[in-house]
């Protein structure tokens, strides 16, 4: 039997959380709030060096728990300690925490009104390899169907420090789905995040392109392409998927008689169903084409292959709004 800690050097955690300098705005968010005063706790579910955790666990050991591989438990777990006055944070990946603990989230988060904060990292098919168990293209659909329950995707480290920083007056559970830590950087530090608004970059004659989460950046990058070739394609970030901000769909869709959403998602009951519904409701009669994982179990590769097969990368996504626009 080996005695004494593990050596440092034993695993790769450390190493790998380094090149994901991204989560750790997901710490820096926590201390932040700690600091300020507000009764903030965290917890994971054995993956404190996968969603940088461990730099809060650090700082305020006294505020972390480690729940091991018992997810179900540590959301549960979490909404007993709200109900004590505290503002827990639990992660793990979203895989998990969307899917295999939705009865927990609905009954002992959102039901009671516990102001949890689930962040669900790791989204979409970013965990690419380890296979379809991992992959998480269905949990926007599952926590937006649940009442009372804020579902939030940023772009980036950036916005998600600020959307954990707006948290801190938000009454009601929030579902953060965050991404792997590797996303390219869209915000500055210190930008500002409300819930319920979205951030418009641009709004174009021709197209708009709704997108959330890692798509935004690839957005950017193809309209930034395609308006230097001439045509007119707007950007919308819409971060806040729940409560969603009607106003500027229907802004983009006064503007624009097509548009284009794109999410690291399936195209069922995601972020472009919850455009379709506001179009539908309001009968703005736009062409809209909702484009992520078209109803199928992703494949199994690296995160980049997978990104450019699907075509939510900035070439694959300028691809896909040519075909709408010239359609």
């Amino acid at each position: 039997m080996m005695s004494g800690p593990l050596s440092p050097n034993s695993w790769h955690y450390r190493e790998l959380n380094a090149r994901n300098p991204g989560l750790s705005y997901l710490s820096d968010g926590l201390i932040e709030l700690a600091e300020a005063g507000h009764p903030v706790v965290a917890g994971s579910a054995d993956l404190q060096y996968s969603n940088g955790l461990n730099k809060f666990a650090k700082a305020y050991p006294d505020r972390y728990i480690q729940f091991g591989i018992s997810e179900q438990n540590m959301v549960t777990a979490a909404a007993g300690l709200a109900t004590c006055g505290l503002k827990p944070f639990v992660a793990t990946f979203a895989s998990f925490l969307g899917l295999l603990c939705c009865e927990q989230i609905r009954m002992d988060v959102a039901y009671s009104a516990q102001p949890v904060r689930l962040i669900g990292h790791h989204t979409g098919i970013s965990l690419g390899f380890y296979g379809t168990s991992h992959h998480a293209t269905e949990d926007i659909a599952t926590m937006r169907s649940i009442a009372d329950l804020a579902v939030v995707s940023p772009a980036d480290g950036p916005q998600l420090q600020a959307a954990i920083r707006a948290s801190a007056d938000y009454e009601l559970p929030i579902y953060f789905r965050i991404s792997r830590g590797r996303d390219p950087i869209v915000y500055e530090d210190g930008v500002t995040f409300e819930f319920g608004k979205a951030v418009v970059h641009s709004i174009g004659e021709e197209l708009n392109i709704i997108a959330c989460g890692m798509a935004v950046h690839g957005a950017l990058e193809a309209a930034k392409k395609l308006n230097a070739a001439g045509r007119s394609v707007g950007v919308i970030d819409m971060a806040s998927i729940k409560p969603l901000d009607r106003e500027a769909i229907l802004r983009a869709a006064g503007s624009a008689k097509k548009m284009l959403t794109v999410e690291e998602h399936n195209v069922i009951g995601g972020l472009g169903a919850a455009v379709a519904e506001v179009l539908a409701d309001e009968g703005a009669g736009v062409k809209l084409r909702r484009h992520g994982i078209y109803d199928e179990y992703s494949l199994i590769a690296p995160p980049t292959h997978l990104y450019a097969h699907y075509k939510l990368d900035a070439a694959g996504i300028e691809d896909v709004a040519l075909g709408v626009m010239n359609g």
